[in-house]
This record gives structure tokens, C-alpha cells and sequence, in this order.
């Protein structure tokens, strides 16, 4: 056996790789030794811990006690490259093989607590099957790479909104959970609506997933955002007119945007991959950002409802379930959480807002609060405020004001002077800004 074979190979071999009992039991007796003396058993070492087997026959222990000779005088110098490359594929093809059979117990109703919704994610376990070579970055021989990588032109997805920009360093990046907090009513849906509508409108496919509003109700509101109509308007247009703009949008877009519902709190990352592959295998669509309307009324992959556990703990395992689904499919994911009571009232929202669970924020990589007053609704104005931010410094526009028009489900950008007057905002200033204020200082307390 070679030493440098079976240090790059046994990381990724199972017990159940191996159909045959004698090299099941070799294969076992090898991984253990290893993994307890840190080193290759002998021949006679081998020979032994096989022997003390007492599930063996007579018979199987002769083929075992040849089959380690058989190792022993392979003195072939045959290619480690070749071998390992032949090792892998004989991982993937016995992987794919047991994932099949297992789907099949599955279908036969002989799963156990496994269902027909874990048939795809068994699948796609067997197929992600690779010798990764990577076993960490070396800080000092592998700079050369780190240097790349911070001046790689990392793949966002931008907003239409110059201060979210801002804030973001260009958008939503891949792998990341992004989460809008409000109370009821000041706009969870419309802005992540809004964030949609401008991730299609820039040729980018959209998953969004809702387990609150019916789908058409989704439709609509981005209808009525694309479209640059009132959802009355919509609602009044005349047929002909309807196809005409949707013609429009349709050939001026080069990307998808699907619209899926489910009932709420029933679904759980285990059906957004079943979606995800079904979208793929279908429509051979695969998503650029996803939505998930909202977080706190999902389910979760791993706690069964109604198990023993406080909402903490439940709402952080769907945040943590949510940023895998994420990284698993290399895509940011955008969703939203309630306030709480305090937070409902208050104007100035921060972290400790967050309902049900502090686990959320904790594992988000971005947080911002919606705010809205009724000074902010006669402005048609919302505030947003800057709460964890993993792309940029929070405490740069750590609050701006937003344009926002709840008839045609839009967000805009307002006027610098609207952010003017905004206590604690991080923003910086222009140099008009700055002499108005040293003006405004010099002669602070003078009376007229």
C-alpha cells in the first residue's frame, strides 16, 4: 500500500463504498489503525486485527488473509495521479448507486423517517461527490492568490437606489443572507418587490418565494412597479392594453422572474431545493437572487414543528438553513423579519428590535430597519437605518431617506437635501453642506 495514496483517498472513503464483506472489513481495520497511530498498519498488523474479526467464516478469512498479501506484494509503480483520479470516480459512481437505491426504500415506503422531498437533495449529494486537494490557505506561501482576490471584480447584483449602492459597496453579493426588519404595514413586501422588479429589469433571473402573499399578488405589485402605473390603474386597464405592456416588458428583459407560493409555515429550505432542482430539470432556470417572503414564517429543515425549542433557537436554525441554501447555490438571499412591540413604535429601531429571535441578526450578513413616521408619510419618504453590515462600515449613511410610492409599489431616490436634517446619519458632507454648517456655528447664539 502506499502511504501518500492513502492519506488523499481515505478522507472520502465509506464502509459502504465496499459490496463485498472481506474488503469492507480490510477497509475498516485500515482506517481505524490509521486514524488511532497515525500511520499505514503492516501486513501482519493487518493480519491480526482481521483475525480477532468474529463476524468472518473460516472461509472469508482465508480471502481476507490473501487479499493483504495480494496488497503487500504490489510493488507496481503505477501512476498516484492515475490512482487517485480512479479512486474518485469509483466514490462517485458507488455514491450515485446507493443514492439510487436509497430512493428507491424511499419509494417503497422502506425510508424510514426520510420522504420523496429528500430524494433530490440524496441525489445531488452523491453527484457533489470530489477529492478537494484544498486544505486551507498557507497566509505565506499562497499571497500571490490573496493579491487576486482583493482586486477580483466580485459579481453583484446592483440596486436602482444610489444610497443602497452605497451602503452595499454595488449590490447584494453571492453566498450572503440579506434581511429587511419592519413592523407591519411600513414595507417589508414592497421593497423587496422593488428589489426584484430592478434585478429583472437588469436581465437577472429572480426566484421569489412567498409564504404570505398569493402569487398573482406578488405579479401585481410588480406589474404595477415595471409597469409605472397604480395597482387602481392596473386593475381598470383594458385587456389589449395589459398584453401590450407586458409584450414589452417581456421582450425587453433577458431575464425570468418565477413567482412561487407556499403555505405558510409549511415549507422549509428542503422545498427551495426540491424547487431549485425542479426549476432547473423544467425551464433550465437557475436563479441570480432569491426572495423568501418572509423569514419567520418558514419552517425549519431540522426541528420539527411543534418540538421542544424556543422561538431563539427555531428562527436562528431557518436564518442559518437560509444563508446554506445561499452558499449551496452561490446566490444572495433576500428576506425580511418582524419588529417587535417595542420596535413597533419606536422611531428609532435597532437589533434588540428584532422579534422571536436575536439568533437572526447574528447570522445575517446585512440588516437595515424600515422606518415610517407619519412626517416621513406626508414626505412619501421611508427611513432606512443601517443595523449590521458585513460588505461596508455601518456608521457611513448609517440613516438616509428613501422616495417611496406604496400606489405603484416603487422605491426612489430623493433630493441630497432631504437627508439634510437627518440626526446621526454618517452621511458625509459636501462642501456646500459643510459651510452652511460652519455659518451656521459662527453665528449660533447671536442675537439680531
Amino acid at each position: 500500500m502506499k502511504e501518500s495514496y492513502t492519506r488523499k483517498t481515505l478522507p472520502f472513503l465509506k464502509s459502504e463504498y465496499f459490496t463485498n464483506e472481506v474488503e469492507r472489513n480490510i477497509f475498516n481495520e485500515i482506517r481505524d489503525f490509521t486514524i488511532k497511530y497515525n500511520s499505514l498498519p503492516t501486513a501482519d498488523a493487518l493480519k491480526i486485527e482481521v483475525d480477532s474479526l468474529r463476524n468472518l467464516t473460516a472461509d472469508q478469512a482465508r480471502d481476507a488473509a490473501k487479499l493483504i498479501d495480494d496488497l503487500q506484494n504490489d510493488n507496481v509503480d503505477t501512476n498516484i495521479d492515475w490512482l487517485i483520479d480512479s479512486t474518485e470516480k469509483f466514490c462517485q459512481e458507488k455514491a450515485i448507486y446507493n443514492a439510487i437505491m436509497q430512493s428507491i426504500d424511499i419509494m417503497n415506503n422502506k425510508g424510514g423517517a426520510l420522504t420523496k422531498g429528500a430524494i433530490p437533495d440524496l441525489l445531488t449529494q452523491a453527484l457533489a461527490i470530489s477529492f478537494d486537494p484544498n486544505v486551507g490557505h498557507d497566509y505565506l506561501e499562497d499571497f500571490e492568490e490573496r493579491y487576486e482576490y482583493y482586486h477580483r471584480v466580485e459579481h453583484k447584483i446592483p440596486f436602482d437606489l444610489d444610497f443602497f449602492n452605497k451602503i452595499t459597496k454595488n449590490g447584494f453579493s453571492k453566498k450572503t443572507l440579506n434581511i429587511f426588519l419592519a413592523g407591519t404595514g411600513v414595507g417589508k413586501s414592497l421593497t423587496m418587490c422593488h428589489i426584484a422588479a430592478a434585478a429583472l429589469a437588469q436581465g437577472k433571473n429572480v426566484l421569489y418565494i412567498t409564504l404570505e402573499l398569493a402569487e398573482e399578488e406578488v405579479a401585481k405589485r410588480i406589474d404595477a412597479n415595471l409597469m409605472n402605473i397604480t395597482i387602481d390603474d392596473l386593475l381598470q386597464l383594458p385587456q389589449d392594453l395589459y398584453m401590450k405592456k407586458a409584450s414589452v416588458l417581456k421582450n425587453k428583459s433577458q431575464g425570468k422572474l418565477i413567482v412561487k407560493e407556499y403555505p405558510t409555515a409549511s415549507a422549509s429550505t428542503l422545498h427551495f431545493k426540491a424547487l431549485l432542482n425542479e426549476l432547473n430539470l423544467k425551464k433550465s432556470f437557475q436563479p441570480d437572487i432569491i426572495f423568501v417572503d418572509y423569514l419567520n414564517i418558514c419552517a425549519s429543515a431540522r426541528i420539527k414543528p411543534g418540538g421542544n425549542v424556543n422561538s431563539y433557537t427555531y428562527i436562528k436554525a431557518i436564518a442559518e438553513e437560509l444563508r446554506g441554501l445561499a452558499v449551496e447555490f452561490e446566490v444572495p438571499l433576500v428576506s425580511a423579519t418582524q419588529t417587535n412591540r417595542t420596535g413597533f413604535t419606536s422611531t428609532d429601531v435597532g437589533l434588540e428590535d428584532t422579534s422571536e429571535s436575536f439568533g437572526l441578526p447574528a447570522t445575517a450578513d446585512f440588516m437595515a430597519a424600515l422606518i415610517s413616521t407619519e412626517q416621513l408619510q406626508e414626505l412619501n419618504q421611508i427611513m432606512v437605518k443601517q443595523l449590521k453590515n458585513r460588505y461596508a462600515d455601518p456608521a457611513t449613511n448609517k440613516r438616509f431617506v428613501v422616495g417611496i410610492d406604496r400606489a405603484k409599489m416603487k422605491l426612489y431616490d430623493v433630493e441630497q437635501s432631504a437627508q439634510v436634517d437627518i440626526v446621526d446619519s454618517g452621511q458625509k458632507q459636501g462642501a456646500d453642506d459643510k459651510m452652511v454648517n460652519r455659518m451656521t456655528n459662527k453665528f449660533k447664539g447671536l442675537k439680531v
